[in-house]
């Protein structure tokens, strides 16, 4: 009894949140706005404002050809970590040699267990009624020694069965080519900090087309540049671990950059006749400035040339290059410290024109947004020589957007629109694919606050589309819960919840899984279906409930 009652007050909170605002006790909604930010300043003028509550729902529809899809990487799902040849890759390594590091002591050397119940994710995608699938093919699995003078054949049979899978089940593959796992024998070599590395993804990307580009027209060259060399280099929260904040970020990001532009050509130059796009992942939030002041709006400008612009501007704009005013500011802060060559190595004329171009459409992930300032509270606050240190600039969440169970991620709508209509402006209306898009919370199937997440930003997204933004599909992180890198799995993304101690890894659908699949079937965002995902999946109320279900309201109101 008791827990059937939280569960109706959370439907009336929810309900109340939907309509344009936090949840509080009484269940009125409470302002959204953010006090610090109540006028935007003018460099941000035909964007929608911090201020703002989410954008108004209407009767809008998404259009015929718009494709819904859900998203997953190999290391996060598949485990299989050492069979039929499979080699090790540096997470691997890293979950060995400091298992302690990972926030639950956890691994992935199971996960879901997608490697061999890839027909399982199968069945519930096409449940779900989805487009397209975007997951990764492991590079340790299919060369397991990180060069292509060994292929797996193992490694190749499963992603061939995985693939006609999902083409007889009426499912695009989209696929990344690389999401994180690096051969551990070419870390060892150095790793993105090795130029030589460029040259081997392209053999590696060479091996994937001739494998699997008879079938595979969508490819993702590599995820997210910009979170893998912060956290790798800089946060040390994710493999590789190497403390370098000064460099590390910016020669992993120009090694990844070359890597990209290697496997475009490649495919253009060799495998052009097989009728496929190439593109790349790039991580992307918005941001506001904390005030109107003048450091503020710079600030504002700086984070975007440090997180979008280093690796937008060299494919996406005519001119390609990292962005003017980052090359200036690295290298006027590295002379200043007495360095003879600035920390961010210029690129060569060749190599500028070789990069311009190359994506055939851009591969977009955003969770959230960020408000940034620049005062001097930032003096000190980082080490010197570093990449933080040369930005210079701070970020905060709006405390009124809703929380999810991650401390980086909170739900702000508005943002994700702003970014849409910004990209158009910026890089010449960009073909885009949202290729992750998402919410954590903690085990339970009624998922609140990521079915709100989901439609505020399909939403948004609708509102771009009608901006003239060439949005051509959207997929959510995650179809499933996995491992979520050092959060390991105590956070989890997933449509589906999965039980990490169940041998047999059920794939039990959460409520925004049922809310997304009425989107997909009915291209239309229902606010007023509620579907009970207990009843769906004939799990039943149980004492989880009350934690999933009061927690999270405690989080959001009492805290």
């Amino acid at each position: 009894m008791d827990c059937i009652i939280f569960v109706l007050f959370a439907e009336l909170c929810q309900k109340s949140a939907l309509e344009g605002g936090g949840c509080v006790p009484n269940g009125e909604p409470a302002s959204p706005s953010l006090a610090p930010v109540a006028t935007a300043v003018s460099l941000f003028a035909g964007y929608g404002e911090c201020g703002k509550g989410r954008m108004q729902y209407a009767s809008k529809t998404f259009p015929p050809d718009f494709k819904f899809g859900v998203s997953t990487a190999a290391y996060q799902i598949e485990g299989g970590w050492n069979a039929d040849g499979k080699g090790w890759s540096m997470w691997d390594h890293l979950v060995r040699t400091d298992p302690e590091f990972i926030a639950d002591n956890t691994n992935g050397d199971v996960a879901a267990n997608s490697y061999y119940f890839y027909k399982k994710d199968v069945e519930i995608l096409k449940e779900l009624g989805v487009d397209m699938y975007r997951f990764s093919i492991s590079w340790p699995r299919i060369l397991p020694y990180g060069r292509a003078d060994y292929i797996n054949p193992y490694g190749i049979a499963y992603y061939n069965a995985l693939i006609d899978e999902l083409l007889a089940n009426g499912i695009t593959p989209f696929v990344t080519m690389y999401h994180w796992d690096l051969p551990q024998n070419l870390n060892e070599q150095g790793g993105w900090l090795n130029e030589g590395l460029v040259d081997i993804f392209g053999d590696y990307a060479r091996v994937l087309y001739r494998h699997f580009g008879d079938r595979v027209k969508h490819w993702l060259t590599i995820n997210e540049p910009y979170v893998h060399c912060y956290q790798g280099f800089v946060t040390l929260r994710h493999a590789p671990r190497v403390n370098m904040p000064a460099t590390g970020f910016y020669e992993c990001g120009r090694h990844l950059l070359l890597a990209h532009a290697k496997a475009y050509h490649i495919y253009q130059e060799e495998f052009k006749s097989q009728g496929g796009q190439v593109g790349i992942v790039l991580s992307m939030d918005w941001a506001y400035p904390d005030s109107d002041s003048a450091d503020d709006a710079e600030a504002v400008l700086d984070y975007f040339a440090s997180h979008m612009g280093i690796f937008a501007n060299p494919i996406f704009t005519s001119e390609g290059n990292y962005p003017q005013r980052l090359i200036d500011r690295v290298a006027n802060i590295s002379s200043s410290q007495g360095f003879q060559y600035s920390r961010l190595r210029p690129f060569s004329q060749e190599q500028i024109e070789y990069m311009r171009g190359t994506s055939d459409f851009l591969a977009l992930n955003h969770y959230t947004s960020d408000i940034v300032y620049r005062n001097a509270s930032v003096v000190g606050m980082y080490e010197v020589p570093s990449f933080n240190d040369d930005t210079g600039f701070a970020t905060y969440k709006d405390p009124n957007w809703p929380v999810s169970a991650s401390a980086w991620l909170r739900e702000h709508a508005q943002g994700f629109y702003n970014l849409l209509v910004y990209i158009k402006d910026t890089y010449n209306n960009p073909t885009i694919y949202v290729t992750e898009n998402g919410f954590s919370t903690t085990t339970g199937l009624n998922d609140n606050g990521r079915v709100q997440y989901i439609r505020n930003y399909l939403n948004a997204l609708l509102d771009a589309v009608a901006e003239g933004v060439d949005v051509r599909g959207y997929s959510a992180w995650s179809l499933m819960d996995n491992f979520e890198w050092a959060m390991g799995y105590t956070q989890r993304f997933g449509l589906y919840q999965i039980d990490i101690n169940d041998p047999e890894k059920e794939r039990i659908p959460r409520k925004s899984a049922l809310v997304y699949k009425e989107i997909i079937s009915s291209r239309f965002i229902d606010l007023d279906f509620d579907p009970n995902p207990y009843e769906v999946s004939g799990a039943g109320y149980h004492k989880s409930c009350v934690f999933v279900i009061i927690v999270p309201y405690l989080l959001n109101n009492l805290i």
